[in-house]
């Protein structure tokens, strides 16, 4: 694809632009802990929730849903409207406990509720997590979706970002992080409207002008959300979806930061079913356009469903709004690369420099932070160079969290669900299930060669997500029978009493009750399933 002269000022005055709102946010922040790592404890819900949203979409989703809904259609939005149902639980369930504890890090949270060593467990698999999954990762697969719209290198794509990022992530903290993720999401969605927009004025000029009209234009159950069997089955999506999901969501550093900067618990629960809302949208503006793809160029995208976002850009959108998209594309990778690099810097700081140097200045914290910042964005930089290698990269990826959530899922849901979890039962589960995630990951990752789970016995990654949640559950359960009940002070405020102390432990005064609220999207979802199951 061709830049002209108008699409690169426009590219560059938005790097040059949110560096500069990232270091003018930061300008009064003082050299603390809680300011450095969350904000002061001052973020209201609106940014919360904006946060939220634009760190879980990354360039690579943008054009992974795009290329999905070209080839599976609808279904795969699943992963986006089954979110707002982890973020009502990250809000009604999980954030409550959270606030309450004043906790900077959900590894401390598990140190309160079970132990040091399920803390520092924990805190370890999630630097790696942020490192190689959301940083690495990411920066593969937007190098490489840059270097296919606008022939830059990838390297070159790597360094430039990389250093962006890294300079208002390191300086600001995270309020500088989510003051401009939350200007991100803006120019995210702005982005995605127009490319739908296009899409459907082209459809029009094709004669498509109605809902039943595009049905006769597209594959069968293209626009259903719900198939009877394959990899995105109903019942796989039903079961191993809130296993990633529940992680992610709700136990993952790199998300849950924004919660815990919340300067009210109002703030912390209402952020997140804002967040919940907003998830409604990608269907409509980031998967069905690959529907629409399908219908309008399948003959020039064929079978490479993942040029199916090119394609889309450089046959209807205008000079000038292609430099807008592509700042669109680099938000959408910025920050999920800086957000995951605050969570780094936080864990190594207060979970393992905190925990085992217990003296350490916060002055001293702030400087370690920065200084991990810097050295996690390298590390993660040399491993996206790898990304050949990674067999796919989103068959590599959800490979990759299937593996890791199942233990950390069943902790977290077993510590505030059931008071009789105790801290060897924990221990064991995430020790347990991490070292069978790896036996799993080892003999089904794409990148080996051989897939003796998917393809030999067939069970797809969803499922392998699900019976490994089950195993860990499991062995939780027994565990804590074992061993003896916790003490009621390893409990108290950390645990509801029983599965629904969180819709009534308290009266609902007003329709602005995070509860109601809450229900109103069930409604909504609930409502939306209807319609396009």
């Amino acid at each position: 694809m061709r830049i002209e002269t108008l699409d690169l000022v426009i590219i560059v005055a938005y790097l040059v632009g949110i560096v500069a709102l990232g270091l003018f946010a930061s300008r009064r922040e003082k050299n603390t802990t809680s300011d450095y790592f969350l904000a002061g404890r001052s973020l209201r819900w609106p940014m919360i929730g904006l946060a939220l949203f634009a760190t879980n979409i990354s360039t690579v989703h943008l054009v992974g849903l795009a290329s999905s809904g070209y080839k599976d259609g609808l279904v795969f939005g699943n992963f986006e409207w089954l979110a707002t149902f982890c973020l009502i639980l990250l809000g009604i369930v999980f954030a409550p406990f959270y606030f309450r504890s004043r906790v900077a890090t959900l590894p401390e949270y598990l140190e309160r509720r079970y132990s040091a060593a399920s803390r520092m467990v924990v805190a370890v698999m999630a630097i790696f997590g942020a490192m190689f999954i959301h940083i690495g990762v990411s920066l593969y697969a937007g190098a490489t979706i840059i270097e296919r719209f606008f022939g830059l290198n990838p390297l070159l794509s790597i360094v430039v970002i990389s250093t962006a990022t890294v300079i208002y992530t390191v300086v600001g903290g995270l309020l500088a992080v989510v003051v401009t993720e939350a200007l991100q999401t803006v120019l995210l969605l702005v982005g995605a409207i127009i490319i739908t927009v296009c899409g459907a004025s082209a459809l029009a000029d094709q004669g498509i002008t109605t809902y039943a009209a595009l049905e006769q234009a597209v594959k069968p159950r293209q626009l259903s959300m719900l198939h009877a069997d394959g990899d995105y089955a109903w019942y796989a999506m039903l079961l191993g979806y809130p296993v990633l999901g529940i992680w992610y969501w709700c136990a993952d550093q790199t998300i849950v930061q924004r919660v815990l900067g919340a300067r009210t618990q109002r703030d912390a629960q209402l952020g997140p079913l804002f967040a919940g809302f907003i998830k409604v949208l990608p269907v409509f503006l980031m998967v069905f356009p690959g529907v629409m793809a399908y219908v309008l160029f399948r003959d020039q995208i064929g079978d490479e469903p993942d040029q199916t976002l090119p394609v889309l850009i450089e046959q209807l959108v205008p000079t000038g709004l292609k430099g807008l998209l592509a700042a669109g594309l680099l938000a959408a990778l910025m920050s999920t690369v800086a957000g995951a690099l605050n969570s780094a810097s936080t864990l190594v700081s207060i979970d393992l420099v905190g925990r085992l140097w217990p003296n350490t200045s916060e002055a001293q914290l702030v400087k370690i932070g920065r200084i991990t910042a810097v050295v996690a964005m390298l590390v993660a930089m040399a491993w996206s160079t790898q990304g050949k290698h990674f067999g796919g990269i989103f068959a590599g990826l959800n490979h990759m969290i299937a593996c890791l959530a199942p233990p950390i899922t069943a902790v977290f849901l077993m510590g505030v669900f059931w008071p009789r979890g105790t801290s060897q039962a924990a221990f064991c589960t995430l020790l347990g299930g991490f070292l069978l995630g790896i036996v799993v990951f080892i003999v089904d990752f794409p990148a080996f060669g051989f897939m003796l789970i998917s393809n030999q016995l067939g069970i797809p990654f969803m499922l392998q997500a699900w019976w490994l949640f089950v195993l860990c559950c499991g062995l939780f359960v027994v565990v804590s029978l074992m061993t003896p009940r916790p003490a009621p002070e390893q409990v108290d405020g950390l645990c509801w009493p029983n599965p629904l102390a969180a819709l009534t432990t308290e009266p609902v005064r007003s329709i602005w009750d995070p509860r109601m609220l809450a229900l109103l999207l069930v409604a909504l979802m609930l409502t939306l399933y209807w319609s396009f199951a």
